[in-house]
C-alpha cells in the first residue's frame, strides 16, 4: 500500500502557516484545528518548515514564556523530511521511526499535496490487518 491510499482517504487538506507567525497564533492555530503540526510554507506554497508539538516544547524549555513572541523562524524544523505518494506506508513507518518524527508532508512535482501523521499510517495499517483477518477467517470456513 502507498501514501496515495491514505490520501484517498483522509483527503489532501494541510493546514500551512506563515513563517513570520508568532509561535503563540501557531499555538492556537493547533488547538483550533486538534493537529499535532503545521506546515510552513513561503509565498510559492513550498515548504520552508514544520513546527510540532516537539517544537513548540523544545522552544519553550530554551526561552520560557518569552518563546511564544518569536516568529515561526526562531522554532520551526527547517529540515523537513517529506514523502510522495507513491511512498509505501512499511517506508514511511521506518523513516518515522527511525528519525523520530509524527508528521511527512507529502510533496508532488514540488508542490505540498498533503501530510501524513503516524495516527494516519497505524489507522490505515490497522484497516489492512482487519481486511486480511477477514480475508483468512472466510478462507477457512470454506476450507
Amino acid at each position: 500500500m502507498t501514501v496515495k491510499a491514505i490520501l484517498a482517504a483522509k483527503g489532501g487538506e494541510v493546514v500551512t502557516i506563515e513563517p513570520t507567525t508568532t509561535l503563540a497564533e501557531a499555538v492556537k492555530l493547533l488547538a483550533a484545528r486538534g493537529i499535532g503540526a503545521l506546515v510552513v510554507t513561503g509565498a510559492d506554497r513550498r515548504v520552508t518548515g514544520i513546527v510540532s508539538e516537539r517544537d513548540i516544547v523544545r522552544a519553550l524549555a530554551a526561552h520560557g514564556s518569552a518563546a511564544l513572541d518569536l516568529p515561526l523562524t526562531e522554532v520551526m524544523t527547517r529540515k523537513v523530511m517529506t514523502c510522495s505518494a507513491s511512498d509505501t506506508i512499511s517506508s514511511l513507518m521506518e523513516r518515522m521511526t527511525q528519525g523520530k518524527f509524527r508528521h511527512l508532508p507529502v510533496i508532488e512535482q514540488g508542490q505540498l499535496d498533503g501530510i501524513v501523521s503516524i495516527g494516519d499510517v497505524v489507522k490505515h495499517r490497522l484497516h489492512e490487518m482487519e481486511r486480511e483477518q477477514s480475508a483468512l477467517r472466510d478462507y477457512i470456513q470454506t476450507a
